[in-house]
Order: C-alpha cells, then sequence, then structure tokens
C-alpha cells in the first residue's frame, strides 16, 4: 500500500515513514503543501497522511484543491489542531478522517488501513493465481491449504505482481509500485525478492508461477 505523508516536522516525518515502512507500507514524504498537492496530483496513492500547518499551504486547501481536482484518494489529517472547529472544517473540505497529534501509532495503522480498505471497493478482496491466494487486509498468503510465512518486502512485491498477474512488469515498474521514491533502490535488488519468493510460493510445490521474461521482466501466471 502507498502512502503519501505531508508533513514538516523533520522527526515526525522520519519516524512515520520508518513506523509505517516496517508494517509494508511504501511512504513518500512531501514537507510542504505545495509539494505535497503536486505529488498526490501527480501519482497515484492508496491513502494520503495529510497535517494541516503547513508552509506554502496549509492541509485544509491541499485538502480542497485536491477534491475540486477530482482525486479522491482518502485522506486522515494528522494534527494538533484538536477543536471541534478544526475538525469540522478538515472533514467539510473532504478529508475521510482526523486524527490528533499526539496519536496511538497503533491506531493510526488500523485507520490508514480501513482507509484502504473502503477505497478498495471495486478491487477483490482475494488476489488469486490458481490456487496461491493473498489476502491483502489480513497480510496472509496460502498455497492451496498452506499457509506460506512472507516478510514486509516480499508480500509487497508478490501483491504488486498478483495486481497485474498475466502481464509481463519491468524491475522499473516493480520497484516504482513496491519501495519509496527516495529510497531508490538498485533494480537487482527485484532479482533478491523474486528469488526469495521463488523458493517460497514455487519451489516447495514444484511450480513455476514467477516467469522470467528475458531482457523485459516478469510475469506471475497460473502455473
Amino acid at each position: 500500500m502507498r502512502v503519501l505523508v505531508v508533513e514538516d516536522d523533520p522527526r515526525l516525518a522520519d519516524l512515520l515513514t520508518r513506523g509505517l515502512t516496517a508494517e509494508g507500507f511504501a511512504v513518500d514524504v512531501e514537507r510542504t503543501g505545495t509539494d505535497g498537492l503536486w505529488r498526490a496530483r501527480e501519482h497515484p496513492y492508496d491513502v494520503i497522511v495529510l497535517d494541516i500547518m503547513l508552509p506554502g499551504l496549509n492541509g485544509y486547501r491541499v485538502c480542497q484543491a485536491l477534491r475540486d481536482a477530482g482525486v479522491w484518494t482518502p485522506i486522515l489529517m494528522l494534527t494538533a489542531k484538536d477543536g471541534e472547529f478544526d475538525e469540522a472544517e478538515g472533514l467539510d473540505t473532504g478529508a475521510d478522517d482526523y486524527l490528533t497529534k499526539p496519536f496511538s501509532y497503533v491506531v493510526l495503522v488500523a485507520r490508514l488501513r480501513a482507509l484502504a480498505r473502503r477505497s478498495r471497493t471495486a478491487q477483490p478482496v482475494l488476489l488469486r493465481a490458481g490456487d496461491l491466494v493473498l489476502d491483502p487486509l489480513s497480510r496472509e498468503c496460502h498455497r492451496g491449504t498452506t499457509r506460506i510465512d512472507l516478510k514486509a518486502k516480499e508480500f509487497s512485491v508478490l501483491n504488486f505482481l498478483l495486481r497485474h498477474a498475466g502481464e509481463v512488469v519491468t524491475k522499473s515498474e516493480i520497484i516504482d509500485g513496491v519501495w519509496d521514491a527516495a529510497q531508490d533502490p538498485d533494480p537487482n535488488l527485484v532479482e533478491v525478492y523474486i528469488s526469495a519468493l521463488r523458493r517460497k510460493i514455487d519451489t516447495p510445490f514444484d511450480r513455476r508461477s514467477i516467469t522470467t521474461v528475458r531482457g523485459v521482466g516478469y510475469r506471475l501466471v497460473d502455473r
């Protein structure tokens, strides 16, 4: 799940990035309302965490501008402004949820997952390729009746492949869909995770569901 965090406090932005990344999220960060608005309009996200008191444009104006532009990515406002009129204004400008600082990290993660679930009504709850099943909400993976334990980034890569099942995807596309923009990982890292996934979802079951398309990338098939 890709998350955009628009937060000008460097310490909090770093904490959110490290914490959400550990939960399997891909996190991009912008420090001003102007930059946050640009990134949210130019790149797809599953959910946006938006501060209110931001340089450039405040969170209310960013939220309103996104809605006026037809961008309906779920927005959670995370702010120190805890008055009822502040919350009402945030929701009235188009925010989907409102959480005040200091906040419970467990509650924040739960709310982000809930917002993402609501926005995915047109997407399948379970991702499948034959008897390989991935549940993005419970974060469980099964091959038939056998549960497969995946690390956070392995899960994210398989999630991406299953959402593009049958398609050939390049290393660059996998990186864009799974890793944070600020990380800029070596493309060879994709090979490392593909190999790890094959050892877990294919080899023990005598399958070859993740195939290599030479010179292009990878394809996940029902095999």
